[in-house]
């Protein structure tokens, strides 16, 4: 990304989540100048029994309850996992972002992915976070206004002939809701890890 990579706004994060996570779809996440572009994401709300945030803030999830555009990076599974906030403060609504296309640090991803094929290097939210070298320390970080590590730089908007929308994946629970999204043709295998 060039100096001139425009953050997205903090208005474009304080709007529904299920909105919110399909207009990330081709947005860039960068962690110190490596990432790609995001091709899949799952919207989550605290009214539905899959989000971390429905039980109501806790120690682990208080990112989610940030104002949107907050990082909330968890541990599940041994597998480190990011989120960004949405919608007001208080409101317990976020976005996994699921999986990405690497375009930048290219021979860090691969360093860090060693021994796995490139088109695994990011399909799933842990595989992209290892990748990127996204940890929990990252959690709470203001990708608006802060100067963090972590940057979230608008791409061209997916067009709705391009994003398939779906049941999310590796949940028990609101099974039913169809806020999983990706884009057509990215060569996302929608892994668990």
């Amino acid at each position: 990304m060039s100096a001139t990579s425009v953050g997205l706004p903090r208005a474009f994060f304080e709007r529904d989540v299920v909105a919110v996570a399909r207009d990330l779809l081709g947005a860039v996440l960068l962690r110190d100048g490596v990432g790609g572009r995001i091709v899949e994401t799952e919207a989550y709300h605290e009214r539905e029994a899959a989000s971390h945030a429905f039980v109501g803030p806790t120690r682990r999830n208080r990112s989610l309850f940030l104002r949107g555009g907050h990082l909330y990076v968890y541990r599940i599974h041994q597998v480190v996992c990011a989120n960004v906030s949405c919608e007001g403060a208080g409101t317990g609504a976020g976005v996994l972002v699921r999986a990405l296309a690497p375009t930048h640090g290219l021979e860090q991803v691969a360093a860090r992915r060693a021994g796995a094929p490139r088109r695994a290097w990011t399909d799933g939210p842990g595989k992209l976070c290892r990748a990127l070298g996204i940890t929990l320390g990252d959690d709470g970080q203001d990708l608006v206004e802060a100067a963090g590590p972590v940057r979230l730089v608008a791409g061209p908007r997916a067009p709705d002939a391009a994003v398939v929308a779906g049941p999310r994946v590796g949940i028990s629970k609101a099974v039913d809701l169809p806020w999983r999204f990706r884009l057509v043709g990215s060569g996302s295998t929608i892994s668990g890890g």
